[in-house]
């Protein structure tokens, strides 16, 4: 079972997949168009990776980072959900995106998924929440935090991310017009993102 690979780009394709060279070896390794833009020919790689294996195949998925394989994963255990419609959720939604759109069921967002229709939006929202980690709070972290502030906070704390980040993040959002939790957590995801980016 191949669990990641590092190696060196030889060649990007265009139908998703990335020709990654390990010990004079090549592997092709589908992977969303956010990675294949990072994987530049010539350059050294290293991506962790689902070895799919079934009886008239064996497929490598490949991820840059971590928790995207570990959604990967928990994507494809999803009744419904096949390797090809995981990666196309993926190629659309990074998983602490995933994660925000499944706590504040956010159908209009899943339908942004090429081939995820309505109905198939509020099938996958029900399933998930049973699957992704999904932080359901009920009391404020902090005194003097609003109720939506400290689920918040807490959600974001259970997610991986710091007390430093998520101060600095809830910090920028103006909590006296945005009150309910779901579109703090959204604005606070935003700006751990863009911090992460920059």
């Amino acid at each position: 079972m191949i669990g990641s690979l590092r190696g060196t780009v030889v060649e990007r394709m265009p139908d998703g997949l990335a020709l990654i060279e390990v010990g004079g070896v090549g592997y092709l390794v589908h992977v969303t168009p956010r990675t294949l833009a990072e994987l530049e020919p010539t350059s050294p790689a290293f991506l962790y990776v689902h070895h799919h294996i079934r009886e008239d195949a064996q497929t490598l998925f490949g991820f840059l980072q971590r928790d995207e394989r570990a959604a990967f994963g928990v994507l494809i255990a999803t009744h419904g959900i096949g390797p090809s419609m995981a990666m196309s959720i993926l190629s659309t939604h990074a998983p602490r995106a995933l994660v925000d759109i499944v706590a504040s069921s956010d159908i209009a967002a899943l339908t942004l998924v090429p081939g995820v229709g309505k109905k198939t939006a509020e099938r996958l929202l029900v399933e998930l929440k049973n699957r992704l980690d999904v932080p359901v709070i009920d009391e404020p972290s902090r005194p003097g935090e609003t109720t939506s502030v400290g689920d918040v906070r807490t959600a974001l704390l259970g997610l991986g991310y710091t007390d430093a980040e998520v101060r600095e993040a809830l910090r920028d959002i103006d909590t006296s017009t945005q009150t309910d939790a779901a579109d703090i957590l959204r604005s606070a995801l935003a700006n751990l993102g863009a911090r992460r980016a920059g």
